[in-house]
């Protein structure tokens, strides 16, 4: 099983938590975990063995925030289309996905895992430039994913109805 597989699995990501994520204040607000964690560890120099505290809590946020939110009513907008195109990009084995976006997505992947040395680096030995290096470069590749995965989905929704159904137009608009 692969990690986005193994993650989605541990996360209980059903359809209608999938739903509840695409809503823009969800994935706005989950930006902010990995600086979360990256403190919570860090406070350990200042209450010792009770960081376990607000890591948990950090971890608890990871699995609450797409839960948290209602299923968004516009769906038309970036980071809600970036949510779309995880899913997309999740079901490439059920549904082939164009190569480009293929390339592409494992790139980033594989940057932001490069990405994750520095800042595990920089948590265990409690080297600040590389804690702060490695956020930064996750958080720039992971957002670069999410702009690849915004155009995937808008490439894949008009061949398959399935996709295309996830999109809703706000009801004042319309």
């Amino acid at each position: 099983m692969k990690i986005a597989e193994l993650s989605e699995k541990l996360m209980g990501m059903s359809p209608e938590v999938w739903e509840r994520h695409a809503n823009k204040w969800s994935g706005w607000s989950r930006v902010a975990s990995l600086p979360l964690i990256a403190l919570a560890v860090w406070s350990r120099i200042y209450i010792g063995v009770w960081a376990v505290v607000p890591l948990a809590l950090a971890l608890l946020w990871l699995w609450i925030n797409p839960r948290l939110f209602p299923a968004p009513e516009d769906t038309d907008n970036w980071m809600t289309k970036g949510v779309f195109g995880e899913r997309v990009w999740l079901n490439r084995q059920e549904c082939p996905i164009p190569r480009h976006h293929i390339r592409a997505g494992f790139i980033l992947n594989g940057l932001s895992g490069l990405a994750a040395l520095p800042y595990l680096y920089g948590l265990i030995w409690l080297d600040a430039w590389a804690t702060v290096f490695g956020t930064i470069t996750i958080m720039l590749t992971k957002l670069w994913f999410l702009d690849r995965m915004v155009w995937l989905y808008d490439d894949m929704r008009h061949q398959n109805p399935d996709y295309a159904a996830w999109m809703k137009e706000n009801p004042s608009l319309g």
